[in-house]
């Protein structure tokens, strides 16, 4: 079962100085992962660093360059619907900064073939797991899942968590096009959507660690869009079927 085909989706923005790293650290695991760069067009050069880094990683590492800086969500989504036109078998997000570790990509397959739908690299399932971060960032992303969690009514702890696992069955039956938080808020749209449709859900632990090379793209709109277009996703779903 651990011949299975996996992609690792990473969506880039001037990340030049991770992106050589991060792709070595997942090829460097001893169980296969491809790789798809998902770059919005970064003004840095982080695109062309992939491509040449393609040459000696042919049929591993792939890249979609996209016209401009068009929202975390879409990235997501347009390297989803590759995924699945392409046939692999798991998929997962990642973010490019190393606050996402990737040995516990491993984890989160193992979880998925132990029968998980959807794996969960879960910040807060063992108590607070998070370094580097200050302290009002670390109570507004832990209450954001527990104002997520008093909306929707899923027993998820880590809500807005962006490093995940997906079987394909999942990704093929959700209804990518359905989807409309664009930002952060996306990653709770998914996992709502997911539950909604009864898969299995299963958060693995993991240490979150926040980048230490590169800018955050976290703002007080992104922030905004998950307060308000959570009830207004849980609104929505009264008037949807979500029979498979």
């Amino acid at each position: 079962m651990e011949n299975t085909r996996n992609l690792v989706i990473i969506p880039t923005y001037n990340e030049k100085e991770n992106i050589e790293a991060i792709i070595a650290a997942v090829f460097g695991l001893p169980r296969r992962f491809e790789v798809l760069i998902i770059d919005d067009n970064s003004p840095d050069g982080t695109a062309a660093i992939v491509k040449e880094l393609m040459k000696t990683h042919q049929g591993q590492l792939h890249i979609l360059e996209r016209a401009g800086k068009l929202g975390l969500g879409t990235a997501y989504i347009t390297g989803f619907k590759w995924a699945i036109e392409k046939g692999y078998d798991y998929i997962f997000e990642m973010d490019a900064d190393f606050s996402h570790p990737p040995k516990d990509l491993i984890n989160l397959h193992d979880a998925c073939l132990a029968g998980a739908d959807l794996a969960i690299g879960s910040r807060y399932i063992s108590g607070v797991n998070v370094v580097n971060w200050p302290m009002g960032r670390v109570l507004m992303s832990y209450f954001a899942s527990v104002y997520v969690r008093f909306v929707t009514g899923m027993k998820v702890m880590d809500t807005t968590a962006g490093f995940k696992c997906y079987s394909r069955q999942v990704l093929e039956t959700i209804q990518l096009d359905n989807i409309r938080l664009k930002g952060y808020a996306f990653q709770i749209e998914m996992k709502f959507t997911t539950w909604k449709f009864g898969f299995n859900i299963v958060e693995v632990p993991i240490i979150f660690t926040d980048r230490t090379e590169g800018t955050s793209k976290m703002s007080g709109g992104i922030f905004n869009e998950a307060v308000w277009g959570v009830i207004k996703m849980k609104i929505s779903s009264w008037f949807k079927s979500y029979k498979r």
